[in-house]
C-alpha cells in the first residue's frame, strides 16, 4: 500500500490551480517548424493536462484559474467542460491578458522544442480573491504547478491555496514544472519553489528540476536520497525523482526507495509524458494502490501519450492503460 491518508468524504476528488493554455501541434512532423504549414489546436498547460488525465480516469475534478476573454479562452473552458471538469472556479479575465500559446516543433522523436507566446499571460493573473476556501476544503487533492509561482498575483494565490489545503487536510501534490522562460532568475525560482515545497505532501520532478531547487542550499548534490530526505522534515511523505528514459524513483518518509517500471516506446514527440505520468500516478495512490503499482500506471500512461500527436487529447482511460501494460512487448 502507500502511506497517504486521503479524506474519506469530499465533494471533489482532485482540483488543480495554474496554467490552462493552448498547444498548437504541427500536422507535418519530423521537420523544422518553419516547414510546417498546418497545426492542430489542443488544450495545454501542465496542471490543466493533469486534470484532464484525472478526469479521463473517472475522477471528479475541478480547475482554478483565469482564462482570457477571447475565443482561445472560450476554447479552454469548453474543453474542460466537455471532459466533465468543473469550471465554477475558472474566471474570465477582463484585463486584456492573453491565453498562453505553445507551438510545438517535432524534428524527430528525440528532437522536439517549444516556441512559447506568454507575454501578459492570463494564467498568471489569478489572484488571492479568486480562491474559494470552501472549494479547497471540499477536495481530497490539490495539485499546484511550479509555473504558477513565477509572478504575482498568481504566486500569492497559490500560497493561499496551500494555506487552505493545510488547514483542511487536503492532500497537496507539487508538480515542479520548471519553465525557465517564465522566471526572472534561477535564484528567484529556487527560493519560491522551496517555500512552496515545504507545504506539500508529494513532490514530483525531474533530477534537473531538483538540481535547480538545490542550487542555493546543496549545489553539488546529485544524490537522490539526500534530495528527498530534506523534505521529510516538513509535510512531505513521498518524493518522486524522474530520470527520463531511465525511469523514476520514489522515496518515502519511512525510508523506502521504489524504482518505477519503464515502458520504452518509439515516441511521436517527447511532450506530455510528465503530465500523463502524474495523472495516472496520483490516481493510483488515491485508489489505494501501492507506490510501485501507481508508478507503473504512470509510466504506461506516459508511454501512450508520447506515442500520440497530442498531449491532452491522448490522456488514456484506465482500461487503455491496463491493456497497454498487459500487451506490452507481445
Amino acid at each position: 500500500m502507500n502511506n497517504l491518508k486521503f479524506k474519506e468524504k469530499a465533494g471533489m476528488d482532485f482540483i488543480a490551480i495554474g496554467r490552462a493554455a493552448v498547444d498548437l501541434n504541427p500536422n507535418e512532423i519530423n521537420r523544422p517548424m518553419e516547414e510546417s504549414t498546418t497545426f492542430t489546436k489542443y488544450l495545454g498547460g501542465s496542471p490543466a493536462n493533469i486534470t484532464v488525465a484525472m478526469a479521463a480516469l473517472g475522477m471528479k475534478t475541478g480547475f482554478i484559474g483565469r482564462v482570457a476573454d477571447d475565443p482561445l479562452g472560450r476554447f479552454v473552458v469548453n474543453y474542460l467542460r466537455n471532459r466533465n471538469i468543473d469550471t465554477s472556479n475558472v474566471i474570465v479575465d477582463k484585463s486584456g491578458a492573453k491565453t498562453g500559446l505553445a507551438f510545438l516543433e517535432v524534428k524527430s522523436p528525440d528532437d522536439c522544442s517549444i516556441t512559447m507566446y506568454r507575454d501578459n499571460a492570463v494564467d498568471l493573473k489569478v489572484e488571492v480573491n479568486d480562491i474559494n476556501e470552501e472549494y479547497i476544503k471540499n477536495a481530497k487533492v490539490l495539485l499546484i504547478s511550479g509555473t504558477a509561482l513565477a509572478a504575482s498575483p498568481s504566486r500569492e494565490a497559490v500560497f493561499a491555496c496551500l494555506e487552505f489545503a493545510r488547514k483542511y487536510n487536503t492532500m497537496v501534490f507539487f508538480d515542479i514544472d520548471y519553465r525557465a522562460y517564465t522566471w526572472k532568475s534561477v535564484e528567484e525560482t529556487s527560493i519560491y519553489y522551496n517555500l512552496a515545497a515545504e507545504k506539500c505532501d508529494v513532490i514530483i520532478g525531474t533530477r534537473e528540476e531538483f538540481d535547480m531547487m538545490e542550487m542555493l542550499t546543496n549545489p553539488e548534490n546529485k544524490d537522490d536520497y539526500a534530495t528527498a530526505k530534506k523534505w521529510f522534515d516538513y509535510n512531505t511523505k513521498i518524493v518522486v525523482i524522474k530520470h527520463g528514459k531511465e525511469g523514476s524513483i520514489a522515496y518515502t518518509k519511512e525510508g523506502e526507495a521504489i524504482t518505477g517500471a519503464v515502458f520504452p516506446v518509439t515516441p511521436v514527440k517527447t511532450f506530455g509524458a510528465g503530465d500523463s505520468y502524474a495523472g495516472a500516478f496520483i490516481y493510483g495512490l488515491m485508489k489505494g494502490l501501492s507506490i510501485e503499482e501507481s508508478m507503473k500506471l504512470g509510466a504506461a500512461s506516459a508511454a501512450i501519450v508520447v506515442s500520440s500527436h497530442s498531449c491532452s487529447d491522448a490522456m488514456p482511460l484506465l482500461d487503455e492503460i491496463k491493456d497497454f501494460i498487459k500487451n506490452y512487448g507481445k
